[in-house]
């Protein structure tokens, strides 16, 4: 668990699952996903199937939930792209409208980018977005992340083309930047 004032992210308790279904699922449609790779087909499901999947949400390390005075708005995530070469990617997804656009992304991922660079043998953190996801983009930059790649007019989303945005951070940077001699001193 890391917290920054009244931010916190945490391993998923059985006692989370409900919030984080209404949050994510309970709705075919929810705002949220119209920024998290729209792209993508995102299904209703009910909340007995979602508890079919608890043994991979439940006190995992790679899917934590934030909350913000003891509400939870969000998840942030992790997964190998190449285990073997500890090439990591992660996400993160602020469910909740009214947390967007407050900081609370920036400062969930700043705890998150922390805990994977101290807990795992990691040289590089990064995650993939899409142009349309500015505040996704914004919160790279802002954590003094570099734009890796670009790839033109990929995602293609409500009649317009978009480009596949990939951001990454060296652990070295992490430990050189400002933003981290701001947060944790």
């Amino acid at each position: 668990m890391y917290r920054d004032l009244d931010l916190m992210i945490r391993p998923v308790t059985t006692n989370d699952l409900y919030a984080l279904w209404e949050l994510t699922y309970k709705e075919e449609s929810p705002e949220w996903k119209k920024w998290d790779a729209p792209y993508f087909e995102h299904k209703e499901i009910t909340y007995e199937k979602y508890l079919t999947n608890q043994d991979n949400l439940v006190n995992q390390d790679d899917y934590w939930i934030i909350e913000v005075n003891d509400n939870i708005i969000g998840t942030v995530s992790y997964y190998w792209e190449h285990k073997p070469s500890n090439w990591l990617e992660m996400g993160i997804g602020i469910y909740d409208p009214k947390y967007w656009s407050g900081g609370y992304g920036t400062r969930a991922f700043k705890l998150w980018i922390n805990h994977l660079f101290y807990s795992l043998p990691l040289v590089r953190v990064g995650f993939t977005t899409w142009s349309g996801n500015y505040r996704m983009v914004k919160v790279g930059e802002k954590l003094g992340m570099t734009l890796e790649a670009r790839l033109r007019k990929c995602r293609y989303y409500d009649g317009e083309y978009y480009d596949s945005i990939r951001m990454g951070l060296l652990r070295e940077e992490w430990e050189q930047s400002k933003v981290t001699k701001e947060f944790f001193t």
